[in-house]
């Protein structure tokens, strides 16, 4: 069909100059040029050569005298049939590559583009399994190819894209892991390329299909072993942090039951000392000691019930009973619990008119505000008040607790949130466990909520939280 086309363009050609607008033989010579560049860019050689010699025998037979013959009686005219004959395949072949070029580059535009999105994805997963589980579906999507099989050696593995290939069967895929290079069948639509870490073979990659040139094959074994070095890394680390946190926790779980737990079983210990080894002690003195073992009995309780409810609240074990609360009523409750410790501090209490219900479960709302009064109490003097305050912002209620203690410098303000954190300055002159705020950040945080703190040196604290405004939803728990 392109054989023939070109035939009527230079046909058309032939016409049109010696029936509608008679030329001279220059411009019919560049006009059959014209035209068998153009043919050479769009459809290749052997048209455009096959045009060559069409067009010389019409420039011949119908520009060249004597006009009518395919004779050449002037040798100056076979200097120009050759000319034009040498011209125009030299042009047509010149486009011809010049056209293959620009296919090339092309084709290897797009080449770079899918490894740079193929290395994208790499990174993308720092999980060592959870990469070689896409990788081979990732290379089916991005390079378009049918069907892909990757081997480690030390996983002793196939990871496939799909369904077993015949090309790629397992024995054939790991033969590939010792070679120096890639290997092309082109008969049978299916290459392979070893995958490398440096010089050292780790795995190989088949591919069926499709087949891609050496250059990408050689650049995706080296993406291949570049990510999973990083992924093994990556994860390498994660290990080493969770056990240099772990040993963190261990470290700060021994300071709060070496300081916490130590100061009531000390008292429990010297009343029962007493008790028993002074049988002459009046009523009243044995009513103080007894005393002292219940609230420090208490105590003790209370430290081990603060530590086991932490535990139960990180695994989610415990289940909210929610339901539209009044955010007065969650203040009055955890004002009333803390009733006693708080003895004559006074207490500023504001709280904005008309405020929503709250979707929350009550008791652990009252809880974690339980925490910030008893923590504002204790890191403050006696003598200053404790603000309370509420207030709506957007689809939440805000509730603060403000206290004018010494306040918490910028570095520990990212910790305070932490188990069993407690600031440097108040870890033995202050009791406590440093668990009453991560405990109080867990319950806010289980009803959807947000908690946050703002301090400043010497002027305070203001621990805030946020509960979610009920909607008439049904109550969910």
């Amino acid at each position: 069909m392109q054989f023939a086309a070109a035939l009527g363009i230079v046909a058309g050609i032939t016409v049109f100059y010696r029936k509608v607008l008679p030329v001279n033989a220059t411009t019919g010579a560049l006009t059959y040029l014209l035209a068998i560049l153009i043919v050479s860019a769009a459809w290749g050689i052997a048209v455009s050569f096959f045009m060559s010699v069409a067009a010389m025998l019409a420039f011949n037979y119908y520009f060249l005298p004597p006009i009518g013959t395919l004779t050449v009686a002037d040798p100056q005219n076979w200097v120009a049939l050759i000319a034009f004959l040498l011209v125009a395949v030299l042009a047509s072949h010149l486009s011809t590559r010049a056209r293959q070029e620009a296919a090339e580059a092309s084709a290897r535009r797009r080449d770079v583009e899918k490894l740079y999105s193929f290395s994208q994805n790499l990174l993308e997963s720092a999980n060592v399994m959870q990469l070689l589980n896409r990788i081979p579906a990732q290379i089916v999507n991005i390079f378009e190819v049918g069907a892909v099989a990757l081997f480690l050696a030390d996983k002793q593995k196939v990871y496939r894209s799909g369904p077993v290939v015949p090309q790629l069967d397992t024995e054939s895929v790991k033969a590939i892991m010792l070679r120096e290079e890639p290997v092309i069948d082109v008969a049978n639509s299916v290459c392979f390329v070893p995958v490398r870490q440096g010089v050292r073979p780790i795995g190989s990659l088949g591919i069926s299909g499709t087949i891609l040139s050496r250059q990408t094959l050689e650049a995706i074994g080296t993406l291949l072993g570049i990510a999973m070095e990083h992924a093994r890394a990556v994860e390498q680390l994660g290990k080493t942090e969770a056990d240099r946190q772990g040993e963190q926790l261990r470290t700060a779980l021994l300071d709060a039951v070496t300081h916490a737990l130590r100061t009531p079983l000390t008292s429990i210990k010297a009343s029962v000392t007493n008790l028993l080894s002074k049988p002459g002690l009046t009523e009243d003195q044995k009513r103080e000691l007894l005393t002292i073992i219940n609230e420090e009995s208490d105590r003790l309780n209370r430290l081990v019930g603060e530590a086991a409810e932490m535990a139960r609240l990180d695994a989610g074990e415990v289940t909210l009973e929610l339901a539209p609360r009044s955010i007065d009523e969650v203040i009055a409750s955890a004002i009333n619990d803390c009733k006693f410790s708080l003895g004559n501090r006074i207490l500023n209490l504001r709280v904005a008119e008309g405020l929503p219900p709250v979707r929350a479960d009550l008791a652990r709302a009252r809880e974690a505000l339980v925490h910030l009064i008893e923590n504002a109490n204790r890191y403050s003097p006696a003598d200053q008040p404790i603000a309370i305050t509420a207030e709506r912002t957007g689809d939440f209620v805000t509730t603060s607790v403000g206290d004018r203690g010494n306040g918490i410098d910028d570095p520990e303000q990212a910790l305070i949130f932490e188990k069993f954190y407690r600031g440097k300055g108040q870890r033995f002159s202050v009791e406590g466990t440093g668990m009453g705020l991560p405990i109080a950040k867990a319950i806010v945080e289980a009803h959807g909520g947000t908690i946050s703190l703002t301090s400043q040196l010497g002027h305070g604290s203001v621990f805030s939280f946020t509960l979610p405004v009920d909607h008439g939803r049904p109550v969910q728990s």
